[in-house]
């Protein structure tokens, strides 16, 4: 048996998640925006709610096109408040429609990669933690305050820093697998 972050042991989903996806870096800017627009879905809920509706929130939102998502009207809102594929919040789902909007405003000046990457870690490197334990991880940090007042003030909606760090987190910005973790 593999040594994992014990967060993930629960659910075969959450195992391949971990293993596969959770802690490496991610420069694409399409995928920083899905896994940014996911993990505002998440906020208040646990993580593996979200993933267990992954594919409904890809099908749903045209697979996170933002060109797309950005001209979505009340009807395209009234018709996802009705699928069963996402979490059907009113609020989040206008988020998710508010942040391609800001999104695209940010790939008009540069990467969205390369903004990201500027405010959480200038040298493009990850940020190695090493936790010892579970209980050595942070819900928020100084990076992820910063990133979530920054995003915000570039028009983006359910971004705080407790989910700007789950965020961080998952796209590699930091490593916070267990230092026994065979995965880091």
């Amino acid at each position: 048996m593999k040594n994992r972050c014990t967060w993930c042991l629960s659910d075969p989903i959450y195992i391949a998640y971990h293993d596969d996806e959770w802690g490496k870096p991610v420069y694409d800017d399409d995928t920083l925006f899905a896994m940014l627009c996911l993990e505002a879905m998440q906020a208040g809920l646990s993580w593996i709610t979200i993933l267990k509706r992954r594919d409904g929130y890809y099908r749903a939102f045209d697979g996170f096109d933002a060109t797309k998502i950005a001209a979505y009207d009340d009807a395209k809102v009234d018709e996802l408040m009705l699928d069963a594929g996402v979490i059907r919040h009113r609020a989040k789902i206008l988020a998710i429609i508010n942040n391609a909007k800001a999104y695209l405003a940010i790939k008009q000046q540069q990467s969205f990669s390369d903004y990201l990457w500027g405010i959480t870690t200038p040298d493009g490197k990850p940020i190695d933690n090493r936790p010892a334990a579970l209980s050595d991880i942070p819900a928020q940090t100084d990076v992820s305050v910063r990133l979530a007042k920054q995003l915000k003030k570039d028009g983006f909606k359910f971004v705080g820093a407790t989910t700007c760090y789950a965020f961080m987190q998952a796209v590699g910005m930091v490593n916070d697998h267990v230092a026994e973790c065979e995965f880091r």
